[in-house]
């Protein structure tokens, strides 16, 4: 079995980054600017200031800002741009395309998946239910291409059932579902001895060599295609084969800068695995300063989790739990979020987990201890608003973190509840105008990079073996967090 992708390394420190002191002129420069005549600049300046005094004068009398609202305006800026013309104009949308796959990769993994918990076999497809999980954005995307086209009119994409007509081709394998359709602890009951055990690094291999042999695929090198893998592991076996299309994931934390980045790919929240909070904004009902529940041991980046536990879980007004996935945790979980001010939310295996999302539609104000992570949509929004941002170093200093929480004002608290309760939207996968839109209107707007790759790639002959590394301008770098 191949290894996994290695993690990619964190970004030197700031300090690395900063402008390298000016060289001095060399001693040949010097001399040459000691020889030369000195001049009077007034009679120059004064004129320049004239000038531009009389065109200050006659911009503000005379000058008529461009009306950008007329027919001719919007067919010149939105030439060759679908996605920026009227939303609800078919003709104007991205095109996509959905693959109709081979059952073994949609509906049969969920199959395969109740098969080995000793569900029983159905016979329509029709009655097969994708099981919740944190990584279900595959299953409403899946849903959402399959809604009748006057259901999905405000979306950004159009599906299109003839391929010669796509912008983009989605290919909708359930790759995180497929990556633990066999149980860590294998189910006892009604599952039978003889039935075959699921083989996701198969699977993986078979989508391949089905989706090489489509013509589409190879006209343009995959650049035009959209995968979906959303588990941080999802498509690992394959994923030097399909990173030239738009992966969409929830952070970067297990890919090399040259399979993704922020320039071709759009980063998903996880489905939020609690109930939203149907209250208004306020602090009458939370009495508890901080909250968190989840996995106290993590690997890698969350190790701070446990550093985090004992220095927070003798704090006065701080509830912080070790739990796992289960209906009595989700419970317990729901009741806390919606009773704090803030919930804290440090890193997972992977810098970004379910819980910042959970947080979100709890309107309790995320604390994100959590130094390489990527967030979902930031052209829309503005996480500083909504969140505060804490470096880990600052984090685990005794007593600094609650220290920090309990400076900031009711009045402050409020804003970000306000807040919150304005973007949770963007985070309701069964919301008609909330994740999955948004989502689609991310993917459409990579149309004129896709477009440009995909027709570079068939003028250059030629590459060295090594190809330069561009991603690291747009994705994963330091960042400098928001404290109190």
């Amino acid at each position: 079995m191949n290894l996994r992708p290695k993690l990619r390394s964190p970004p030197p420190n700031a300090a690395s980054f900063s402008s390298p002191p000016t060289s001095p002129p060399s001693h040949h420069a010097r001399t040459t600017l000691y020889k030369m005549p000195r001049k009077s600049l007034i009679r120059p300046t004064l004129a320049l200031a004239s000038l531009l005094s009389l065109f200050a004068l006659y911009s503000f009398l005379f000058y008529t800002p461009p009306n950008y609202t007329t027919k001719t305006s919007v067919n010149l800026f939105n030439h060759n741009f679908p996605s920026l013309s009227d939303p609800n104009d078919v003709n104007n949308k991205v095109k996509i395309y959905m693959y109709d796959l081979p059952r073994r990769f949609t509906y049969g993994v969920i199959q395969s998946y109740a098969a080995a918990r000793g569900g029983e076999s159905v016979g329509d497809d029709a009655l097969l239910k994708y099981p919740g999980n944190q990584h279900s954005a595959e299953w409403y995307l899946f849903s959402d291409l399959n809604r009748p086209s006057d259901e999905r009119v405000d979306s950004a994409v159009t599906r299109v059932l003839d391929p010669e007509k796509a912008d983009l081709f989605y290919v909708p394998f359930f790759s995180s579902l497929s990556l633990v359709v066999n149980p860590i602890r294998p189910a006892t009951l009604n599952v039978s001895p003889d039935r075959p055990l699921y083989n996701d690094e198969q699977t993986q291999e078979a989508l391949m060599e089905w989706l090489e042999e489509q013509v589409y695929w190879k006209r343009n090198n995959g650049w035009d295609h959209v995968f979906i893998c959303q588990d941080p592991n999802a498509l690992y076996k394959v994923i030097d084969r399909v990173k030239n299309g738009v992966l969409l994931v929830s952070d970067f934390g297990r890919l090399a800068r040259n399979q993704a980045s922020l320039v071709k790919d759009v980063i998903l929240p996880y489905s939020h695995r609690i109930n939203t909070y149907k209250g208004d904004i306020g602090l009458e009902d939370r009495k508890s300063l901080l909250f968190f529940m989840g996995n106290r041991y993590r690997k890698e980046g969350g190790k701070i989790r446990d550093l985090l536990f004992q220095l927070l879980e003798n704090e006065e007004d701080v509830i912080i739990k070790h739990g796992t996935q289960s209906r009595e945790s989700r419970r317990i979980a729901s009741r806390g979020m919606h009773t704090s001010k803030f919930c804290l939310h440090p890193a997972g295996d992977t810098p970004s987990a379910c819980r910042l999302f959970d947080a979100i539609v709890s309107l309790c104000v995320p604390v994100i201890v959590s130094d390489y992570i990527e967030l979902p949509f930031e052209d829309v929004i503005d996480y500083r608003k909504i969140a505060i941002f804490v470096d880990s170093n600052t984090a685990v200093r005794p007593g600094k973190l609650v220290k920090m929480l309990r400076r900031v004002s009711s009045e402050k608290i409020l804003e970000f509840q306000k807040e919150l309760k304005e973007v949770k939207r963007y985070f309701e996968y069964e919301d008609p105008n909330g994740t999955v839109k948004e989502i689609w209107r991310q993917v459409s707007r990579k149309l004129p990079l896709i477009k440009l790759m995909s027709n570079r790639d068939k003028r250059i002959v030629l590459r060295d073996s090594v190809e330069p590394d561009c991603s690291c301008l747009c994705s994963n770098q330091s960042g400098v967090h928001t404290t109190l």
